[in-house]
């Protein structure tokens, strides 16, 4: 069905004549009985009929003139949308991310979207409580290799070094750099999921190096782990930019012989890279500085 004949049939039956109908559509008399005509035959109804001078519809014709008010109602909406979305100021932007980028970066670049698309719903996930088959996000913030990157473009953000955190007790702890071999004997403290592609890499660095880290505490994040560091519990090791505000009882040191990195990149969704709330989270993104503590030698 046409959609113009359908605002022909309402404007007909809220005005109750066809030279009324014609005069508030800018129609001639003879264009609107045209369409009406044609309308009928479209639906194989009879939805008008003469009544005196004027025009009554039949029931068949209500019940299709306020279904279409109906169509009206959300296609009115849908230009609304569009116009909103061309702008970038609603709809939907989901960013996934791995925890530690979460806690140093998300908050700051989620405020500033807020603030500057303000009708702009935000949809945030953690990478690392994905299901395997949840949907893609507009936005992916992750270690390259962790995620497809099937019908996304990728954006590098930086690369960091992981760093040995060790209690200020330790021999260790006034060193300026630590070969990776010698925290061989050391006793760790885990700070990853089994899953967790970022501490596969450690796992592959310490492996190169010809061990297998000694892990006999056990934390599921980086605070944790620090905080078991910190106790004297043994030592853990973490990227830069999970180690945030190191406690006094614990110090970071580089790591060398190998340094174990990992790779972070933006990646963002093909259909989504025009949007212009995309353009400025990556744009944010770009500006961010990896969160250093006074605590790293």
């Amino acid at each position: 069905m046409d959609i113009h004949r359908l605002r022909v049939l309402r404007a007909v039956i809220a005005d109750g004549s066809i030279r009324g109908a014609a005069a508030s559509l800018k129609y001639t008399p003879s264009a609107i009985s045209q369409h009406l005509a044609t309308l009928q035959k479209e639906t194989g109804l009879r939805l008008v009929e003469r009544s005196g001078r004027g025009i009554e519809p039949t029931e068949a014709g209500r019940l299709v003139a306020r279904e279409a008010g109906r169509v009206f109602d959300r296609l009115a909406g849908l230009e609304s949308l569009v116009a909103d979305l061309r702008s970038g100021h609603l709809g939907t932007l989901s960013i996934s991310y791995f925890s530690s980028a979460g806690s140093a970066w998300i908050p700051s670049v989620v405020a500033a979207i807020s603030r500057e698309f303000p009708q702009l719903r935000l949809d945030l996930r953690l990478i690392e409580l994905l299901a395997a088959d949840s949907s893609p996000s507009d936005i992916e913030i992750s270690v390259d290799g962790w995620r497809p990157t099937a019908g996304y473009r990728v954006h590098p953000l930086l690369t960091e070094p992981y760093l040995a955190v060790v209690p200020v007790t330790s021999e260790l702890a006034g060193r300026t750099e630590i070969d990776l071999i010698e925290l061989r004997e050391q006793v760790w403290v885990d700070n990853g999921l089994s899953r967790d592609h970022c501490r596969q890499r450690l796992i592959d660095a310490c492996a190169t190096a010809g061990y297998s880290p000694d892990f006999r505490v056990e934390a599921h994040d980086y605070a944790s782990a620090i905080r078991f560091v910190a106790e004297g519990m043994g030592i853990t090791v973490v990227p830069r930019l999970g180690i945030g505000s190191l406690p006094d009882s614990a110090v970071a040191v580089p790591i060398v012989n190998p340094t174990p990195q990992r790779s972070i990149s933006v990646h963002v969704r093909e259909t989504a890279a025009a949007h212009p709330a995309v353009i400025r989270t990556l744009e944010l993104l770009r500006s961010v500085q990896p969160v250093t503590s006074s605590g790293i030698g």
